[in-house]
């Protein structure tokens, strides 16, 4: 897939969402619009980096509740509110629940533009994170369920000779699992290593 970030504006309002289409493109980003929530959620796909600039008063599905789906569905793009001045109160819940800014009507170009270039930074970072832990995660699934075992008690901070005894088996035999656990996860030492279990413990 292109890996090019692209602007989703999401507005009811035929005028703006041109003049918005027309600013994004005018700095060489790809911008591609929508006139409701609803619209923007059929056809939106995850995998798609970039940010929404979303209005939060429009006819059915508003912005927040637009928000609040994209939550539930564990889409982490970032969301800039743009917004009338009445509707600053509820500009403040959305970022509450995780819009990354706000910007009142009628906004200014270069506000906006700086608002969506950190929201698309913040896009690639969420990704590049999401992608690191995607890798771990690999590592560790070809972990036994032993080795899974000790490399817990690694982690909580057990000696060789502590998890034997707890395990009951050989000290030889936990530095054995030790040194399989180091190559699979690929950790160049236990502080490594515990960097990378709470990685796959981040949500």
């Amino acid at each position: 897939m292109d890996s090019e970030p692209t602007v989703f504006v999401v507005d009811d309002d035929d005028t703006i969402r041109a003049s918005l289409r027309f600013l994004i493109e005018s700095v060489g980003l790809r911008a591609q619009t929508f006139s409701s929530a609803q619209a923007f959620l059929e056809n939106y796909d995850p995998a798609e980096p970039g940010c929404v600039v979303l209005d939060v008063r429009m006819p059915g599905m508003s912005g927040l509740e637009l928000q609040d789906e994209l939550n539930a569905q564990g889409i982490e793009i970032p969301v800039i509110i743009v917004t009338a001045y009445g509707d600053i109160q509820m500009a403040v819940r959305a970022i509450k629940a995780g819009a990354v800014d706000f910007v009142e009507k009628p906004a200014g170009e270069q506000a906006l533009l700086d608002q969506i270039q950190k929201a698309i930074a913040k896009d690639s970072e969420i990704r590049e994170t999401r992608a690191d832990q995607q890798v771990v995660t690999d590592r560790f699934e070809r972990l036994t369920p032993r080795e899974r075992e000790v490399m817990e008690l690694v982690v909580d901070g057990l000696s060789s000779k502590e998890i034997a005894a707890q395990l009951g088996v050989s000290f030889k035999t936990v530095e054995a699992h030790r040194a399989k656990i180091m190559k699979k996860m690929e950790a160049r030492s236990v502080p490594h290593l515990i960097r990378l279990s709470l990685s796959l413990r981040r949500p």
